[in-house]
This record gives structure tokens, C-alpha cells and sequence, in this order.
């Protein structure tokens, strides 16, 4: 049902319930906020590639490149059930989804390309199948629990969840927690994968590598998860609270 402003408007005039549709259609971009261990560093190598990129090369494509890559780590680690070098194969696609993941909006900034709603919806909407895919792929390969890898994939969609939603409602979109930021992850995913190579177990054999950093991982991101929920509930509070 139309609220009592909007039937207000469509009494008294078409016009003023344009001009209220029209502002309120506005979008007005998040200020982005990353401070991560590697950021600065990450920061300066894409601004160089986005220089050096081809002009038949645009935003789209490395979009489509990071979702292949993702998608492919997901498979090969699922293959390495099968045969452990898939692991190194795993590594180099997570290499791809860097590359397309982090380069698609640099290079739509650099080249004032920007599409900041539909590159946010579309960017994020895709993260979200491709880590479904990697996680996949990772309870099926044999080297996680797949109950971990579920619990890692709920706890990255919920972090994901209060991330929007802190975008949304304090205006910053976080792509980074304490530090950790996805190409952090990335990197210990990567030497998490080395490591399988040689010690696919640990601790006298008792636990699988990555049952144990998973295990670390999930309890680090629920804490996450809590911390930045209370803190930005007792923002919003504050600014929004009832006197």
C-alpha cells in the first residue's frame, strides 16, 4: 500500500510525486573503506596494469574472467580428490580471480567508466556464486570436512550480508576486516594449498590442514560477524535512537 505522503502526492499533484520518485532514485555511491595488510601495494599494481591494459579489454571482461577463475578453482579442487597436483592448478585459477576480481573496477574508474549500481549489484551478486562453487568444490575434494566448508561459505554470506547492509545504512562499503581483506584470503588459501602438497595432515596425523585453519577461519569469522553487528547496531542507535 501507498504511504500517506505518496497518496498526499498523487492528490494534490502528479508533479511533486515525480520530483519525489526522481530524488529518491538517486544513488549516491558508498565511500569505500579498505585497510588491509596488502592494500596499498595491491593498490598501486592494478593502477599500473589498468594504464597498460589494452583499450579492447574493458570492465566486463576481467568481471568475466574473475567469476571463470573462481568457478575453476572450485573444480579443481573438487578433481583433487583425484590427483593432489589439481592443487597447484587451483592456485594459478585463484591467480585469475584476482586478476579479474580486483582489476574490473579499477579499470572502470581509470577509464571513467564507472557503473557504480550495477557493478556493485552484479560485482557482489556473482562473489556470492562463485564462493558457493569454491566451497563446493573444497568439501568435495576430500582435504576439508564438508561440514567446515558449509560453515565457511554461511559465515562469508552472512559477513557479506552485514557488509551491504552497512553500506547501505552508514553509507561505507568495508572491503576489509581487521586487515584481512579478499586477496588476503586469497594468498592463505594459496598456502594452504602448497602446504596440502606435503603435510595433508597435521598435529601426528590426528587433523586435516585445512579442518584445523578452516576451524580457525570459522571461529575468526564468526567473531567478526558479532563484533562489526554490535557496532554498527550501536551507531545506527545512537544516530537514530528514540529521545
Amino acid at each position: 500500500m501507498a504511504g500517506p505522503w505518496i497518496e498526499y502526492c498523487e492528490q494534490a499533484n502528479p508533479c511533486v510525486l515525480a520530483e519525489v520518485r526522481r530524488l529518491g532514485s538517486t544513488f549516491c555511491s558508498a565511500r569505500r573503506v579498505q585497510v588491509s595488510v596488502v592494500g596499498a601495494a595491491e593498490k598501486h599494481t592494478l593502477v599500473w596494469m589498468a594504464e597498460r591494459t589494452p583499450a579492447w579489454i574493458n570492465s566486463d571482461h576481467l568481471t568475466a574472467l574473475g567469476l571463470t577463475g573462481q568457478i575453476m578453482a572450485g573444480v579443481c579442487y573438487a578433481l583433487a580428490a583425484w590427483n593432489k597436483y589439481y592443487l597447484v592448478a587451483a592456485i594459478a585459477c585463484l591467480a585469475l580471480n584476482w586478476l579479474g576480481d580486483s582489476m574490473d573496477g579499477t579499470l572502470a574508474r581509470f577509464r571513467q567508466r564507472q557503473r557504480p549500481r550495477f557493478g556493485f549489484y552484479l560485482d557482489h551478486m556473482l562473489d556470492s556464486f562463485g564462493a558457493a562453487v569454491l566451497m563446493g568444490g573444497l568439501a568435495l575434494s576430500g582435504y576439508i570436512n564438508p561440514w567446515i566448508a558449509a560453515g565457511l561459505l554461511a559465515a562469508f554470506l552472512m559477513l557479506s550480508i552485514q557488509s551491504y547492509l552497512a553500506t547501505y545504512t552508514l553509507g561505507e562499503f568495508h572491503l576489509s576486516f581487521w586487515r584481512l581483506g579478499p586477496t588476503e584470503i586469497r594468498i592463505l588459501l594459496a598456502a594452504g594449498s602448497l602446504a596440502l602438497l606435503r603435510w595433508p595432515m597435521v598435529l601426528s596425523g590426528q587433523f586435516r590442514l585445512f579442518d584445523l585453519g578452516g576451524g580457525i577461519a570459522l571461529a575468526g569469522m564468526a567473531l567478526m560477524l558479532v563484533c562489526f553487528t554490535v557496532r554498527n547496531a550501536r551507531q545506527l542507535y545512537q544516530e537514530e535512537g528514540l529521545r
